[in-house]
């Protein structure tokens, strides 16, 4: 089997080459066979009406001697390798050289319905002679008797012209393959050279030179597209790998920190001897970092779990408007400890059908990121939006509001590209990244509007 794609195209070639010669050959074989027997039906039409004349002229000097007036006929006329003949009824009056007997047959079944005069008819006789024979047939009446001229051409001589014509075609047909050959491969190489320039290119870009581009120079247009288009991925992988590599590094220093903080608490306490009190405060720091590390493990978690498509929605009904209230009932201990309010007005019954574990943890972040990000005295609103196709979920807040050079960005895992973004307060910056996978894995969306200075409002969009 053949594999590449040089090799294909020119078999194509040669095949289309071969096949357009062969067509090109049979038409032009049919064309210059009906031609020439055009031309020789056209010179027997002509040599049997000039016999007919001259025999109609040779009858009356004659005095009706019609066997006398073909002789004389056929001494005058000056024939190019043709047959005439005169026939009445089942007799030959006189040819010039024999006559078949099929030949003669058909000529007088032929005049029965063909006209009088100088006007010819043609007929075939394809058993006269290895390659048969065309005849001109003329109906004339002379002193009351009825007589048929005929001119009879064998087709050898167009068959032995058509055989050299075929010789010939044959004969043209290896260098019409030769040809199609050598110039298809020439195309093939020519217009392949851009791709393989290509394909060196992408052959030494590695992930330390992502940003590489690949040149397609003076390429085709669709190599040009190709290029284009791989210039795209690579511009996504840079950007996919420059993620991961800073998310790799922020999840390393989230992880650190808690570490840290619990091998310095077990080198203090096991330094030297303490009271039970100060050994049940380092324990309590241990435990607490604990539980952050093991948040962010979790976190980290679900996100690998998401992006391998390993999560199952575990789908059930459940209402909307119940589980918001819920949330901001869970959510009230630590908004009273930072003294914002939680306002979530009443409304309506929203059913819907999704995974409520995952929908309640997407709610929960929402509510949680906004009162961590509004001072004291600030205020988060709740409120359910019900609508025809979609329900809408928004989580406004009186906070300090994110740049907006940032607000790109929020929804990225482990961001820091704004103040408002910063976790002093043990936040992750995993939180909005988890809300956006859980909105999209119920073919939902998020969206942000943020003023500085003013607050933002998160906006969930789930489809019924």
């Amino acid at each position: 089997m053949i594999k590449t794609l040089r090799a294909r195209v020119t078999l194509g070639y040669l095949a289309f080459f071969t096949l357009l010669f062969l067509l090109f050959s049979l038409f032009l074989n049919s064309v210059v066979a009906r031609a020439l027997e055009r031309r020789l039906d056209e010179s027997l039409s002509v040599e049997a009406n000039t016999a007919a004349a001259l025999l109609a002229d040779e009858f009356g000097e004659m005095k009706g001697d019609a066997a006398a007036a073909s002789s004389e006929v056929l001494a005058d006329l000056r024939l190019n390798g043709s047959t005439v003949a005169f026939l009445t009824g089942s007799r030959v009056l006189g040819s010039s050289a024999p006559v078949p007997a099929d030949v003669a047959g058909i000529a007088r079944r032929a005049a029965k319905g063909g006209a009088k005069g100088n006007t010819s008819r043609i007929v075939a006789a394809p058993q006269a002679g290895p390659n048969g024979a065309h005849a001109a047939v003329v109906r004339v009446t002379l002193g009351g008797q009825e007589y048929l001229v005929l001119a009879i051409q064998p087709l050898d001589e167009l068959a032995a012209d058509l055989a050299v014509l075929r010789r010939v075609l044959l004969l043209a047909l290896p260098l019409v393959i030769g040809l199609a050959g050598i110039g298809g491969y020439w195309l093939t190489r020519r217009n392949l050279e851009p791709l393989a320039r290509m394909a060196g290119q992408a052959r030494r870009i590695t992930h330390s030179n992502l940003e590489t581009r690949l040149d397609a120079g003076d390429a085709a247009e669709e190599l040009a597209v190709l290029s284009a288009s791989f210039n795209e991925l690579l511009s996504r992988l840079d950007r996919s790998f420059d993620h991961m590599r800073r998310f790799v590094a922020d999840a390393s220093h989230e992880l650190r920190t808690p570490i840290s903080i619990i091998r310095g608490e077990a080198d203090v306490a096991l330094s030297h001897d303490r009271s039970a009190a100060e050994y049940k405060q380092a324990l309590a720091i241990v435990l607490d970092e604990s539980r952050r590390l093991s948040r962010l493990v979790d976190d980290l978690l679900n996100l690998a779990r998401a992006d391998a498509g390993r999560v199952k929605l575990r789908v059930e009904e459940f209402y909307l408007n119940d589980l918001l209230v819920e949330c901001c009932r869970s959510a009230q201990t630590l908004a009273s400890a930072r003294g914002v309010t939680i306002e979530c007005p009443a409304h309506e019954d929203a059913a819907f059908r999704g995974d409520e574990e995952l929908v309640r943890r997407m709610v929960m972040n929402l509510i949680d990121n906004a009162i961590r990000y509004t001072p004291s005295g600030g205020r988060v609103t709740a409120t359910l939006e019900s609508r025809s196709g979609d329900i809408a979920i928004r989580i406004a807040d009186t906070g300090s509001g994110i740049a907006p050079e940032a607000v790109p960005h929020v929804f990225e895992r482990v961001y820091r590209g704004d103040k408002a973004r910063s976790r002093p307060d043990g936040g992750f910056g995993l939180g909005l990244a988890i809300v956006k996978w859980i909105a999209e894995s119920h073919k939902g969306a998020v969206e942000l509007a943020s003023t500085p200075g003013a607050g933002s409002t998160f906006t969930v969009t789930l489809p019924r």
